[in-house]
């Protein structure tokens, strides 16, 4: 009987990975029935510090929530994300934290394998839809954003920037499993999703991806090496900034970048008329309608600690940071891999800065198959092997 119960918490986990790409959004029904077979499923419920402060945040967002109901369905349903994702979570690490992972490692392997193919399968329909004119990549964001077609769209996100961020960060975990697996960096799987990151013409995932892919070569090679890469990095920086960030037109207010600068100064230069306890629920429309210079009508501020602050205040933001620091102190004891746990984290907060309202699904999934692969045994950087395939 335990070994079924196992195994249907496996095949769930897996689904909970697959479940974030469909178009029908099946996931948080996933999500909730992983969750109840991961409590089952678990000797003993967790007890940590950072599951304090996710309950602090929850319990204080969803007070805010309660006091002034919105009428949008919409919003009811982007606040439903937060317990049903930060339970997941919970239930998700606690359980991983007390069983041996070594087959699940294997499981979620073939399981990304099959959501980067797809998601490639998706990326290629669109651009074939548009006689592959942005191959080499758009010129601004409206027109990379004027790729994703709702017709076309059966995989992922039809946000652009969304469904960047979702390749970027389970791309990134795709390149470290096989460091954790098989204690080796393999080379094609990071040009396949740096491929991905740039058939999804968003900067968002080639950045993130940058800077992950660079500290992982970074902490594996000696020093004659970091030179090599030093190298190839400030040769590289020329088309970088030309072709990915777009440099030239980064502050217009076509471009996603410079609604992004507008909507942080706005952010600050009005920073005491917003309410140390929150201005509300995705007060974002709101507050940016009113005080930024332009607005596209994005319900958020681009950034995941400005939004928390603008939606709950000081005892939203301190507590969400120190769910994060307590989590990143909760991996520390699991498994003393500090560098595995800064080359990880690296990415995820980069896209953070620029993008999500927090408890948004990629973020935790992202945190748990972080957990799950750092937890797993010590790794030496210095001693991995390279592969090309």
């Amino acid at each position: 009987m335990d070994s079924k119960k196992t195994t249907v918490c496996e095949v769930l986990f897996c689904l909970a990975l697959l479940a974030v790409f469909l178009p029908i959004k099946v996931y948080p029904l996933v999500f909730l029935l992983a969750s109840l077979f991961f409590f089952w499923d678990t000797p003993k419920l967790l007890r940590s510090f950072w599951a304090l402060f996710l309950v602090i945040f929850t319990g204080y967002a969803a007070l805010i929530f309660l006091v002034d109901l919105p009428a949008d369905r919409i919003e009811m349903t982007n606040f439903l994300k937060l317990p049903i994702n930060f339970t997941f979570l919970y239930a998700a690490v606690g359980w991983l934290a007390q069983r041996d992972n070594s087959k699940l490692l294997h499981w979620v392997d073939i399981t990304l394998h099959i959501a980067l193919g797809l998601t490639l399968a998706q990326l290629l329909i669109y651009h074939e839809a548009a006689a592959f004119q942005w191959i080499n990549g758009s010129p601004s964001s409206a027109k990379g954003s004027a790729l994703y077609k709702p017709s076309l769209y059966f995989w992922g996100l039809a946000d652009k920037n969304m469904f960047g961020a979702r390749i970027a960060l389970l791309g990134f975990a795709y390149v470290l499993l096989p460091v954790v697996r098989v204690r080796a960096i393999v080379w094609w799987r990071i040009a396949l999703v740096l491929a991905l990151a740039w058939l999804s013409l968003s900067r968002t995932p080639m950045v993130a991806l940058f800077i992950g892919v660079f500290s992982l070569l970074w902490v594996s090679f000696n020093m004659r090496w970091r030179i090599v890469l030093g190298v190839i990095v400030a040769a590289a920086l020329p088309f970088v900034a030309q072709k990915v960030i777009r440099i030239d037109t980064i502050t217009a207010s076509n471009d996603g970048m410079g609604v992004r600068l507008v909507y942080w100064k706005a952010f600050f230069a009005h920073f005491k008329e917003i309410s140390p306890l929150g201005n509300g629920f995705m007060s974002g429309r709101d507050f940016l309608g009113q005080h930024a210079a332009f607005y596209h009508g994005e319900p958020h501020i681009h950034d995941t600690f400005m939004s928390c602050y603008l939606d709950f205040g000081i005892i939203g933001f301190l507590s969400y940071v120190l769910f994060l620091f307590y989590f990143y102190r909760f991996c520390l004891q699991k498994q003393a891999n500090r560098v595995f746990w800064w080359v990880a984290g690296i990415p995820l907060l980069a896209i953070m800065m620029i993008l999500y309202s927090g408890y948004d699904n990629d973020i935790i999934l992202y945190l748990v198959l972080v957990f799950l692969l750092g937890s797993a045994h010590p790794i030496d950087f210095k001693q991995l092997k390279w592969r090309a395939a």
